[in-house]
C-alpha cells in the first residue's frame, strides 16, 4: 500500500491561476484595501505588496495592523464572477491524479468556497480526500497560512502521519522551503510559471530564475526542492 500523503497547492499548480483568477483577484484586493482603509489605488498596491513580502499573505498584514476581519476580506475579494469559464485543465491531469497512489489533499491559502468552485469546474473534487483551506490554518487564534512551518507540522499531525510521509506539490519556492524544514519532500510544479516570476521576488530579482548564455530563462533546482515537474503525470515516477 502506498502510504504517501500528497499535499497539493491549488493555484498555478493544478490550474493556470495567472490566466483564470490572479488578475481579477489583485484588482479586488486593491479595491478592498482602498475602500476600507481610505487609500488611493497606488497606496493600496504598495501596502498589499508590502504585506505580502513581509508575511507571505496580504491578509495577515491587514488583520494584524488594520483591524480587517479575515472572513469578510476573503468573501469580498474572492467572488470573481466568470471564474469557471476561465479555468483550464485537461483529461490527462485528472487521469494522472487517479493513478497516483496514496492519500491526496488540497492545501491552499485560498478560502474554501473558492477552492471548491475551482475543483468543481475542473472536475477534480472527487479526486481528493479533503481540502485544507486558509480557514483551517488557524493556530492559537491567529491565521498561519503557508509558509508557516508550525502549521505544516500541525497538518501532518491532523492527518495522522509523520511529515516525512508528506509530499508538498507547489509552484511557490518559499512554501517548499518551509516544507523541507519540517521534513516534508517538496516538488516544484513549473507548468504555469511561463508568464510569471519563478520563485519569490526578493530585491527585484526572482529567486530560482536565471538566464543562460543565449538569454533564455532557466530555473535551477534549489537544494530544498526534491524534484521539478512540468506535468502531474511525472509524480508517478518519483
Amino acid at each position: 500500500m502506498n502510504k504517501t500523503v500528497w499535499l497539493f497547492d491549488l493555484d498555478n499548480t493544478l490550474h493556470d491561476a495567472s490566466h483564470a483568477a490572479f488578475g481579477e483577484l489583485h484588482v479586488a484586493m486593491g479595491d478592498y484595501i482602498g475602500c476600507h482603509l481610505g487609500l488611493s489605488p497606488e497606496e493600496a498596491g504598495v501596502l498589499r505588496s508590502r504585506y505580502w513580502l513581509r508575511y507571505g499573505a496580504t491578509l495577515l498584514g491587514l488583520v494584524r495592523h488594520d483591524d480587517v476581519r479575515a472572513a469578510h476580506f476573503l468573501e469580498e475579494t474572492h467572488r470573481l464572477p466568470g471564474l469557471e469559464e476561465r479555468l483550464r485543465t485537461s483529461a490527462h491531469d485528472r487521469a494522472a491524479l487517479r493513478r497516483l497512489g496514496g492519500r491526496k489533499f488540497i492545501l491552499t491559502n485560498a478560502p474554501r468556497a473558492y477552492a471548491m468552485r475551482v475543483l468543481g469546474a475542473l472536475g477534480m473534487t472527487k479526486l481528493f480526500d479533503g481540502v485544507i483551506a486558509i480557514e483551517d490554518m488557524a493556530m492559537f487564534g491567529d491565521l498561519r497560512p503557508k509558509p508557516d512551518a508550525r502549521m505544516l507540522r500541525r497538518v501532518a499531525a491532523r492527518l495522522g502521519v509523520a511529515p516525512g510521509r508528506c509530499v508538498l506539490v507547489e509552484d511557490t519556492l518559499v512554501h517548499q522551503k518551509a516544507a523541507c524544514r519540517v521534513g516534508m519532500r517538496a516538488v516544484w510544479m513549473q507548468r504555469y510559471l511561463g508568464g510569471r516570476f519563478r520563485g519569490t521576488v526578493r530585491g527585484g530579482t526572482n529567486a530560482g530564475s536565471q538566464r543562460d548564455a543565449t538569454g533564455r530563462r532557466k530555473c535551477s533546482k534549489p537544494p530544498y526542492v526534491y524534484a521539478k515537474i512540468g506535468a502531474l503525470r511525472q509524480l508517478t515516477l518519483l
